[in-house]
């Protein structure tokens, strides 16, 4: 308990007893099996609290029953049984969050959707596909193959859809075809007291002009993409404001996803570095220069070193680049050419592409490791991912800046970044027995949040707020922001049942 007050996790949003601080009514439970069936609701203690933490350091908060919805008409009755009794609700989707989003902090109900699995209206002149909670992104990408497209959004983990909307989730894939916000055209929620919002309009999705299209025509291929761009004009952009909405405004039942047109060659290579400055300002560079780099992806000498060992790849430990390109045959021999020139240029070395499948699979397998790497650093220790985005012109600066700050404090952190973007983590490896490392691995994510800010990025580039990063949300939006948002949750929520305890 002492550690979770040290790291922020405890308090009044830590552990709590297994019972809600409000009792759930008499015969709820059972009026909720009348809407889903009997099967689908559980109140078992280890039911409950597998859907009562993600893959955070958030301790355990466990919901009073979890339920398993199959179709939107019983989302919307279940929504409004809670909200006539005013029982809290918890969206869950795959648990795969880091910011502890799904920890039922006031009890209540966890709608699992993991059930309704459906992907429907596939268009292929359109670029679209409509999913369901269920549908996760290797799932959608299964389902497309031999499509000619893909969705691309990849944050490493095999996500739910719907989850990766609430969360604004992004990934290695960010610098090319952007984060989850700008390829989510319409969102079908169920509000918190059980009425249906379609935020673009049922059926209805932004409408498209040509764009530049990778690998269907073979020209020259800029540093953005790729499916016919969208566009809409029509009042408030409200499915803007449900992505990245955390579960706090309604339960995302339906994403309609932009999609894009599979490269018609890829290649990949890593690159060692001089130093974490070196890597990050060849970064910097390969923007400028307009390459167009699908992926880049950085990590310092400990996190090479350390993935390295753990996935079997000989790897220097040095700071390192992981960069793939996305284009026709023809323009990627000269996007290679521009990235060798740029890495040589800024004293890297070790530069081999790989344009086959398998081995392009190893490479972006050992990255996606990296956490697991960093555990075991140190077994037995646990971890913490830190989350910040600057802009790109400031993130020489402050990644080495972090780099001197994590060695003054004595921390094991190796870091990782989807560099391309100005995001990037320091995975924080300490002893959960030792209050005094907890108490500095406290004060290190203030600062590095704060220097993020400082620096005019953000607390959050992909994670989320969820319950830890509340505090420093203020800093960045200010009272102004902080109570807008308020407002709107309120106008939606006016009884604070949707994921309580959350963002604000």
């Amino acid at each position: 308990m002492a550690l979770r007050r040290v790291l922020g996790l405890g308090g009044a949003l830590g552990r709590r007893s297994c019972c809600s601080k409000r009792p759930l009514p008499p015969d709820f439970v059972e009026a909720l099996r009348a809407v889903v069936g009997a099967p689908n609701v559980s109140t078992a203690m280890a039911v409950r609290e597998q859907h009562g933490h993600d893959e955070s350091m958030h301790t355990c908060a466990p919901p009073d029953a979890v339920v398993w919805p199959q179709a939107v008409g019983q989302v919307q009755e279940l929504a409004a049984l809670c909200s006539r009794c005013r029982v809290p609700m918890v969206p869950f989707g795959t648990g795969t969050g880091l910011e502890g989003g799904v920890n039922a902090v006031q009890g209540g109900v966890c709608f699992d959707l993991s059930r309704m699995d459906a992907i429907t209206e596939l268009s292929l002149e359109d670029f679209s596909v409509a999913v369901e909670p269920g549908v996760t992104r290797k799932a959608l990408n299964s389902h497309l193959r031999g499509t000619g497209l893909w969705f691309p959004v990849d944050p490493g983990a095999d996500a739910s859809l719907c989850g990766m909307a609430a969360t604004g989730a992004s990934g290695t894939n960010a610098v090319r075809y952007g984060t989850m916000r700008p390829n989510v055209l319409n969102l079908r929620v169920v509000l918190p007291d059980g009425r249906l919002l379609h935020t673009a309009g049922p059926g209805r999705q932004a409408r498209w002009v040509p764009g530049c299209q990778a690998g269907l025509g073979g020209g020259h291929v800029g540093t953005h993409s790729l499916a016919p761009r969208r566009k809409r004009a029509a009042g408030y952009d409200l499915t803007s404001l449900f992505v990245g909405s955390e579960g706090t405004l309604g339960f995302l039942t339906q994403a309609t996803l932009r999609l894009h047109p599979l490269p018609e060659a890829t290649a990949a290579t890593i690159a060692a570095f001089p130093s974490v400055r070196a890597a990050v300002a060849c970064t910097v560079q390969v923007l400028q220069a307009a390459v167009p780099v699908a992926r880049i992806e950085f990590l310092d000498e400990v996190m090479a070193g350390a993935c390295g060992r753990f996935s079997g790849l000989e790897l220097p430990a040095a700071a390192t680049l992981l960069l793939e390109l996305h284009g026709s045959r023809h323009g990627l021999a000269e996007q290679q050419q521009q990235a060798e020139e740029i890495v040589r240029l800024n004293g890297g070395s070790g530069l081999a592409w790989a344009e086959e499948p398998e081995e392009r699979g190893r490479l972006w397998a050992m990255r996606h490791s990296a956490w697991y790497a960093a555990l075991a650093l140190r077994p037995g220790c646990q971890g913490y991912s830190t989350d910040v985005c600057v802009p790109i012109s400031r993130l020489p600066d402050v990644v080495v800046e972090t780099k001197r700050d994590l060695q003054d404090s004595g921390l094991t952190g190796p870091m990782v970044g989807h560099v391309g973007d100005g995001n990037f983590h320091c995975l924080l490896i300490f002893d959960p027995q030792d209050p005094a490392e907890a108490q500095r691995v406290h004060a290190f994510t203030q600062r590095l949040g704060r220097r993020a800010l400082a620096a005019g990025g953000t607390c959050t580039g992909e994670h989320g707020v969820g319950l830890g990063k509340r505090a420093l949300l203020l800093e960045e939006l200010g009272q102004e922001g902080l109570d807008t948002l308020r407002c709107i949750k309120a106008a939606l929520d006016p009884h604070n049942l949707m994921n309580p305890g959350k963002v604000l």
